[in-house]
């Protein structure tokens, strides 16, 4: 006698935060294995793109790429050229090549030696991405980071895992930066930049992948909020144009990169964000929520 299908959600710390994945339409048995195997894809994904690891392809480059040309595996350079062309079409706003700036900022660890600020490269000229997934940097004072990046494209993989085991609906949250598929529509609450234990709108989330950047929380530390993560290279300092930014895209990893441009250009981001078929929900520093006009039907204010 055939088990009847099921719904399965489980989570594991990973990529810095708690990832959580749910699948349902199979068999148990079958979900769970299918989980199984989206988690390995998003560890595959922290193993390559992290800063942290010294034996990630990330690291390799940090060491390497300015000696020789250094291969990497096909989802880092695949990451790569989507950030280099994030990176042109946004006049340079979206910038992997912000580590050692991070690095000043005490957000990224100091390793080995540093690069002084004010010298550090920008990605367009820096980036040379070369036949058989090799990459090489043409001046030595690059260092690089997919933090702002990386996190929705292990959304995506993880994903594409749980439609190829045959789930019929799922779900993937890395700490805000999600997707989901075949479960009809779910809504996502999105928290109050300055008071992130309440909500400030609720986002309808079908078919779509969502992203999220706003100020810096940390519990342990304050319950107050700090300046973001985000740099805006034409001032070298946090972004403060606004203070939260949800981004809506095809791929998570589109979402998640956009959200770094919405952060520092506000409203100016439209046009760029128009030209990946993706929507955004501002939060001005007063707390005003503006919201891109292809959008207002999936967002719900907060009472």
């Amino acid at each position: 006698m055939a088990t009847a299908s099921d719904k399965v959600r489980r989570a594991r710390p990973l990529l810095g935060t708690f990832v959580e994945i749910e699948a349902a339409g199979a068999v148990k048995s079958k979900l769970n294995t299918a989980i199984d195997a989206a988690f390995e894809a998003v560890a595959s994904v922290h193993r390559l793109m992290s800063f942290h690891e010294p034996d990630s392809d990330v690291s390799r480059l940090n060491r390497e790429a300015c000696v020789r040309p250094v291969g990497v595996h096909a989802w880092t350079y695949q990451v790569l050229q989507a950030a280099v062309e994030m990176h042109r079409r946004s006049n340079g706003m979206f910038d992997i090549a912000v580590a050692p700036k991070l690095q000043a900022m005490g957000l990224l660890p100091r390793l080995g030696e540093d690069v002084p600020i004010g010298t550090e490269a920008r990605s367009f000229d820096a980036i040379e991405l070369l036949e058989g997934q090799e990459v090489r940097f043409r001046q030595a004072n690059v260092r690089i980071d997919l933090g702002g990046i990386a996190k929705g494209f292990a959304v995506d993989r993880a994903l594409e895992v749980l439609r190829g085991f045959g789930a019929a609906g799922g779900l993937v949250n890395a700490g805000g930066d999600l997707a989901a598929f075949g479960q009809g529509p779910q809504t996502v609450h999105i928290r109050h930049p300055r008071d992130p234990r309440r909500s400030i709108c609720g986002v309808e989330v079908t078919d779509d992948a969502l992203a999220s950047t706003a100020r810096r929380f940390d519990p342990f530390q304050s319950a107050d909020t700090a300046s973001s993560a985000i740099i805006d290279l034409g001032s070298r300092r946090p972004a403060d144009a606004i203070d939260g930014a949800t981004v809506r895209a095809p791929s998570c990893m589109m979402a998640d990169a956009l959200t770094k441009i919405v952060m520092i250009a506000g409203t100016d981001a439209t046009e760029l964000l128009e030209q990946y078929n993706a929507s955004a929900l501002l939060i001005s520093t007063d707390g005003d929520v503006q919201i891109t006009p292809d959008w207002h039907h999936a967002v719900y204010l907060a009472a």
